[in-house]
């Protein structure tokens, strides 16, 4: 039972040991430029647990992709398609702009190569492969010194033998190499490109990474989080990293949907705010999957929980733009300097305008292990009331107000802009800083009920430990939705194969599988598909999600199977269970720590301050207050009220009515 979870984040690694009855935590601060220090250091924080298991979440994919670190990679292809990803798609993200900004190519036209070869829509082969020219390329691809190889050719997806030739011949003048009909087995060749040659521009990066992980802990079985909301083996993550992209915010959202299940809520938007950006993801019943992305600018075709991310967390850097105005990220102090009060950074953070309005206690942070600086941060404070023409204690809100309303886009985002009203939500808010600013984000889209669960800060990590080993696989098929169900079952037994044999290599016994069907459906001529459950009635069904999206559906029309798709999970992890406790009718007086000054909308109001931990089943708190814990603080500002429910979450109602006031 005794296993662990990593979340590597942009300023704390978090690490939980999840025993046979009981959590223990611990967040070690991260370290960039050799991220696995602080994995190391983290799992050397307990003892006795040489050969524990670890599932891990990882941030070094992603934040390769956002700072354009990544390796130099060649593309191989077929004759007269070398040029596919360069050209991409004619979408224009500025309509207004006469000349458009370029897409960043990974791939520069001089190392593009062709070889002859060609495989038709049908799979049949209608011009032989070329050994002898894949030879030729293989010594230019020498003389370029390139890292890794993206091979992407036509229809591989349905027969991929041109691709293993020519993988065969690049491994044995030993280069590492992309395949694209094992990254994406579908059709949409921009797409299936990009993907590809992602995944190889990661396969340097990721490979090295995750291979020191396995030498300094050679005894453990190590699981690395996918995008996907599932896990992978070390070795099929450091082969697909463009799996793991997601990989640390998908813990985040199976660990929310974990809390949402254990308290019968259907649906909720999950909010995570750490110390770099901000991740939102809706669950309805369950989270919510795209096969679609875009990452940095970069289009990815692979699996991936619905996650909405911004650069707003608790590290963002204020600052004045060149119009005067104030401005809140993207940029971030991280963990290295960190925010002002850390006792380093020089540049004014969210963090420091928190402690600078008393949100934050100096003495609280991961217990008392930081001790956070008030004094350094007055003199910046001032300094930028002083550029605005505020008080300091308005500049300090208005740091608070900007970071909320970049966040509260992204929440509109997943709600409002596909369709769903946020009131119908319940907010679970977690990461290290997402309880400080959850209930005010809640009462400006209408949320009436925010959960703040137990360690909030550490969520991420815990929820990797309650992912299954997952495993998707798609084929394009492009048949009509009235063809028979026989020929649409064959193609799904094919792909329980591959899936059954992939989940096997994972240690996974066939018995315990669980197999989910879905359809990409649309009406014929439409260019793009809705993920439709394959059930009984799944025709009908597709109407639906087409009137539910787009106001209006077409029963007369023709409806078309574009790809099948299938999910392989496992069992559920064993979690510890939460023990049963009963409710108290006492006062929470007995967790009161002290009361101190704390401003909310321009008023200083004397705050009562809680010790999360003494806080029992049933007790009730009106705002203003502060409940401090090991790994975050929940701000209640005046006029929330909240409860402790029997799992000892936090149960918050934005609209209660204010308690007497004590403010002055």
């Amino acid at each position: 039972m005794r296993r662990l979870g990593i979340d590597s984040g942009g300023t704390f690694t978090d690490v939980v040991l999840c025993d046979e009855d009981h959590w223990e935590i611990r967040k070690i601060p991260s370290t960039p430029e050799a991220p696995q220090n602080a994995v190391l250091e983290g799992v050397r924080c307990f003892d006795g647990i040489d050969e524990c298991p670890i599932v891990h979440g990882s941030t070094v994919a992603t934040n390769a992709l956002l700072q354009k670190r990544l390796a130099k990679v060649a593309l191989v292809t077929n004759e007269g398609f070398k040029d596919v990803f360069e050209i991409g798609r004619q979408n224009r993200r500025h309509l207004y702009r006469l000349i458009q900004p370029r897409r960043p190519s990974l791939v520069p036209s001089s190392h593009r190569f062709e070889v002859p070869g060609r495989i038709l829509s049908d799979a049949q082969e209608a011009e032989a492969f070329d050994p002898e020219r894949a030879e030729a390329v293989a010594e230019q691809l020498k003389a370029l010194k390139v890292e890794a190889v993206a091979i992407c050719f036509l229809f591989s997806f349905l027969n991929p033998s041109h691709e293993i030739s020519m993988a065969r011949i690049l491994k044995r003048h030993g280069f590492r190499v992309s395949l694209s009909h094992r990254i994406v087995g579908e059709f949409r060749e921009f797409e299936r490109f990009s993907t590809t040659i992602v995944n190889a521009a990661l396969l340097p990066i990721m490979g090295p990474y995750l291979h020191s992980l396995e030498c300094e802990m050679p005894k453990r079985p190590i699981g690395i989080m996918q995008s996907n909301g599932g896990r992978i083996r070390i070795r099929k993550a450091a082969e697909e990293p463009v799996r793991t992209v997601l990989s640390g915010p998908a813990g985040g959202v199976i660990g929310a949907g974990t809390i949402a299940r254990s308290l019968g809520l259907e649906r909720v938007i999950a909010f995570d705010m750490g110390g770099t950006s901000t991740d939102v993801s809706l669950i309805d019943g369950d989270p919510l999957i795209t096969t679609e992305s875009v990452v940095s600018e970069f289009p990815l075709k692979v699996p991936m929980l619905d996650i909405h991310t911004v650069g707003a967390g608790g590290g963002s850097i204020a600052r004045l733009d060149q119009g005067g105005a104030l401005r809140v990220g993207p940029e971030s102090a991280g963990a290295d300097p960190g925010p002002v009060c850390y006792g380093q950074g020089t540049a004014l953070t969210v963090t420091d305008a928190n402690l600078f309005l008393g949100r934050l206690l100096e003495d609280r942070l991961l217990g008392d292990a930081v001790r956070l600086d008030a004094q350094r941060v007055e003199p910046l404070m001032a300094s930028l009331a002083e550029e605005t023409g505020l008080t300091p204690s308005v500049a300090a809100e208005g740091v608070l107000t900007v970071v909320n309303a970049v966040m509260e886009r992204a929440l509109r985002n997943m709600t409002v802009e596909r369709g769903h009203d946020p009131r119908d939500f319940t907010l679970i808010a977690f990461g290290g800083a997402g309880p400080m600013h959850a209930v005010f984000l809640a009462r400006a889209l209408g949320i009436r009920k925010v959960v703040v669960p137990e360690n909030p800060g550490t969520l991420s990590a815990m929820g990797m430990l309650a992912a299954k080993v997952v495993k998707d696989v798609s084929l394009t098929v492009m048949l009509p939705a009235d063809t028979a169900l026989e020929v649409i079952e064959d193609h799904f037994a094919a792909l329980e194969r591959a899936a059954a044999k992939d989940l096997n290599e994972e240690g996974i016994p066939e018995t315990t599988i669980v197999f989910e069907r879905s359809l990409d459906m649309r009406y014929e001529g439409q260019s793009y598909e809705l993920f439709v459950p394959y059930a009984q009635g799944f025709i009908d069904a597709f109407h639906r999600l087409h009137d539910n999206r787009y106001g209006y559906h077409r029963r007369e029309a023709a409806v078309e199977i574009v790809n099948v798709r299938l999910r392989a999970a496992g069992a559920d992890p064993k979690l510890p269970q939460r023990p049963q406790r009963k409710r108290t009718d006492a006062s929470p007086e007995r967790a009161l720590l002290e009361r101190k000054c704390a401003v909310f909308e321009g008023r200083v109001v004397s705050t009562p301050v809680y010790e999360r931990r003494l806080l029992q089943y049933g007790h009730v708190i009106d705002g203003p207050a502060l409940i401090v814990e090991y790994s975050s603080t929940t701000v209640l500002p005046p006029g929330a009220r909240l409860r402790v429910d029997a799992q000892l979450n936090l149960d918050i109602s934005t609209e209660a009515p204010p308690a007497e006031g004590c403010g002055r």
